[in-house]
């Protein structure tokens, strides 16, 4: 199992970033850690967007990633089917990305 870093976390949330607006859609910001004690993620609204806390910290990198995605989908308030759509080209988006960074660092 692959633990999530502050790097991968800052990485991802650049990505998933410009992807989203390019969907476009609102892009939440992102920051670690929550808040809130003893929560995995947390979602704030606020008048020009909304944020997006995530807990990396002994974490896997997958569970990170699904809550970083699933904060677009919340902020946009995005229903089915539109929401499963996004789910699923973000995913493709980051393990596309993921498998890219494995590509260059093996070169």
């Amino acid at each position: 199992m692959e633990f999530a870093s502050t790097v991968d976390f800052a990485h991802a949330a650049r990505t998933l970033s410009r992807v989203t607006r390019r969907m476009g859609l609102d892009a939440p910001s992102y920051r670690c850690p929550p808040r809130l004690v003893g929560i995995d993620r947390a979602i704030r609204r606020r008048p020009n967007g909304a944020v997006v806390s995530v807990r990396v910290k002994g974490r896997p990198r997958a569970a990170v990633l699904a809550d970083m995605i699933e904060g677009v989908v919340v902020t946009n308030r995005l229903l089915p089917p539109q929401a499963d759509r996004v789910r699923t080209d973000l995913w493709l988006v980051m393990d596309g990305d993921v498998q890219g960074d494995l590509t260059r660092g093996a070169a």
